[in-house]
């Protein structure tokens, strides 16, 4: 057979596996489903995107050309295509309204509107997705009734629609949500009774739905829901209904919160709940006295101020240490103030004690008037600041700071994107930080300056983060509700940047809900997340967006294949030339040759002096990274450009052709999302590679 017959064959059966590799690629990696992509067409119809944070839905398969945010998976119903899986759209300035074909989306988990100006009402259609695991459209404009279809939703764990316009009942098919865990309707008009069908659901954690138009009786059945942590109903209107006496028996109960609702009736006997945290029972109509028996050891909040209690303090009030406030303002209370309240307040006791008992007709105090350093008494209005000039009756007598701190502003010689990240012991590391704004939506506290560091381990733990990667003690403010508002700064652990994998892995971690909750923090939800401009490249136009890493396993496999052979076709072509040539250059004119010539647009060739005294020869606190191919310092150019510079270690030095061969191909990549090469040293056996910081 002679040389071109042999090409020939050659070339055809290299065609043959290229096209039959490629193939197989597309067949593993598959496509998006075709009814989803319509269903996807017709959701961005209905939208109104001033930002133009979807613009690129109109470019490519949703899945493989990471539309924002699409997250997919493979299907494990073996059919060929991928699956939406999540719509992770929060905080993005959409306006317009929900489109039906949600509900064509039959293998979402996660639907996330959250934090945008959506109006109109909630398609009933999302009832037939019955994968859905989280329905989170809240701080919307939504209105209308609840579709009843929502409560056919078998895999439910999470409910989030508050802060919109929905009005009408709480639909009745929502005692058939098995599996969820979180009600949170909070700040609508929601009206008409509690339907007590809901205390048949056996998972029921949060119950949230104050500030509404809710009416009627409380379900005295609630108290037979076994796993109810928090009821938060504030500010509806139970006209002249009392609290159920059997809420007294809910054995798990953290926190109950019924301010403002236009209750009567006496106050319930709470001392047989065990972890009973917190108790806001004010701004009602309550009567009679207030009930004897000592609360739960773990109480930071009594607040039953604005009623028409009568009868005396009892003492059990007494030696609770982690009691924060205890208010019974405006009452009609008499008799003595008992000191034991506050004799025994311990120096390490759980923060401040604000004791507020103005306006009632309280005579005298029984025992000390002297008051520990940590504890504030109001007395004003009562008969006995009428009679003697008590210290305790003064109004700035004990008054407290106020628990709303504002950032201060730390003098920092980092670059734009970058603080002094608290991960260092040097004086100043810049790195850039992962912004999150976060929100406690129900705490188990008052005043939140003792339980700083308790919540600084919760979320760090939670993220599976050291604790010196967090920083938000300056960062903190209460909200109307109360709630609590926290901006979170994570820093790189002694790194300038986070890579990609650990910036989606934290942002997954709040977007997904997987941070478990916390009985003395509560649930809490997320307001958005703050990507620098130097993180925006990492994870394209959400944090969230893309496709699942099997999905992208498999593209990249039948990538790397088809790129393979090709390069196998062109060598072949190379060396068929080559084939040609009847003399060879000698290796050291050919090494001579390719670094003499070797002159690259944009990439300087640096001498190694200038890389020693931009790192300061090398000093160890300017390495801000290591790997198996050597380390990489942080260095300052002669012009103040700052750079990374990649410096070989000697076991993973290539030959000189090898690098500049490296260095050649890296300086004609060009892509958003890799820094740009710009220079390189290959002097004094050293082989460095510089990159824009």
């Amino acid at each position: 057979m002679n040389l071109s017959k042999a090409w020939t064959y050659g070339l055809f059966i290299v065609a043959w596996l290229c096209c039959s590799s490629l193939l197989v690629g597309a067949q593993n990696t598959g496509l998006t489903n075709p009814d989803e992509v319509k269903a996807l067409q017709a959701i961005k119809s209905r939208l109104i995107d001033p930002n133009g944070n979807l613009s690129n839905w109109d470019r490519g398969d949703p899945c493989t050309s990471k539309w924002t945010g699409i997250v997919c998976y493979n299907s494990s119903l073996d059919d060929g295509y991928l699956h939406v899986d999540q719509l992770l759209l929060l905080n993005m300035n959409l306006s317009g309204s929900l489109a039906p074909e949600l509900g064509q989306l039959s293998n979402l988990t996660i639907l996330d509107f959250m934090w945008n100006n959506i109006s109109g009402s909630i398609p009933k259609e999302i009832g037939n997705i019955t994968s859905l695991f989280l329905l989170l459209l809240n701080g919307n404009q939504l209105s209308g009734p609840l579709p009843e279809e929502l409560g056919y939703l078998p895999n439910l764990d999470r409910i989030q629609i508050d802060q919109n316009h929905i009005s009408g009942p709480l639909p009745k098919s929502f005692a058939f949500l098995n599996k969820t865990k979180h009600f949170h309707m909070n700040n609508n008009s929601i009206s008409g009774q509690i339907p007590p069908e809901l205390s048949r659901l056996p998972m029921l954690v949060h119950f949230l739905l104050d500030n509404n138009n809710l009416s009627g009786f409380l379900p005295p059945q609630f108290s037979e829901l076994p796993n109810l942590l928090i009821v938060q109903l504030d500010n509806n209107n139970f006209d002249g209904t009392t609290i159920p006496a059997s809420y007294g028996n809910m054995s798990k109960l953290l926190k109950l919160s019924l301010r403002n609702c236009s209750l009567q009736g006496s106050v319930p006997d709470l001392s047989r709940i065990p972890q009973l945290g917190y108790i806001d029972l004010s701004s009602n109509q309550l009567n009679g006295t207030i009930p004897q028996n000592r609360l739960s050891a773990n109480i930071t909040t009594i607040d039953l101020s604005n009623n028409n209690l009568t009868g005396t303090i009892p003492t059990n009030f007494s030696g609770l240490p982690f009691l924060q406030k205890l208010s019974l303002a405006n009452n009609s209370l008499d008799g003595s103030v008992p000191s034991a309240i506050w004799d025994n307040r311990a120096s390490n006791a759980k923060g401040n004690l604000t004791v507020e008992l103005q306006n009632n007709n309280l005579s005298s105090v029984n025992g000390s008037t002297v008051l520990p350093s940590n504890v504030t008494v109001w007395l004003q209005g009562n008969p006995l600041c009428n009679n003697v000039n008590l210290q305790l009756c003064q109004p700035e007598i004990g008054t407290q700071s106020s628990t709303n701190l504002t950032p201060v502003p730390i003098p920092t010689v980092c670059p734009p994107s970058y603080e002094c990240s608290p991960t260092s012991t040097q004086s100043c590391f810049c790195a850039a930080p992962l912004i999150v704004e976060y929100r406690l939506k129900s705490p188990g506290f008052t005043d939140f300056r003792p339980y700083i560091d308790d919540f600084e381990v919760y979320m760090t733990q939670g993220l599976h983060l050291y604790l010196n990667q967090l920083d938000f003690k300056n960062l903190w403010a209460w909200e109307e509700g109360p709630r609590l508002k926290i901006t979170l700064k994570f820093f790189p652990e002694n790194t300038f940047l986070f890579n990609s994998s650990e910036l989606l892995r934290i942002t997954s971690n709040f977007t997904s809900w997987k941070i478990p909750d916390s009985d003395v923090f509560g649930p809490y939800e997320l307001l958005g997340l703050n990507l620098l401009d130097v993180y925006k490249s990492e994870v394209g136009n959400s944090p969230s967006s893309g496709i699942s890493k099997a999905a992208l396993a498999g593209i990249v496999v039948g990538t790397i294949a088809g790129a393979v052979i090709l390069s196998v076709i062109v060598s072949l072509l190379i060396l068929r030339v080559h084939m040609r040539k009847h003399h060879a250059v000698s290796k050291r004119r050919h090494l001579t040759a390719s670094r003499t010539s070797m002159k690259i647009d944009g990439v300087k060739d640096f001498t190694y002096g200038e890389m020693a005294l931009a790192t300061n020869n090398f000093n160890s606190s300017a390495q801000v990274g290591q790997g198996g191919y050597g380390k990489v310092y942080k260095g300052i150019l002669a012009d103040g450009t700052l750079v990374a510079i990649k410096r070989a270690q000697e076991g993973s030095l290539q030959g000189e052709r090898e690098f500049l061969t490296e260095i050649e191909l890296l300086s004609r990549l060009h892509h958003r999302n890799l820094v740009s090469l710009i220079g390189f040293c290959d002097e004094e056996g050293e082989q460095l590679s510089l990159k824009n910081l």
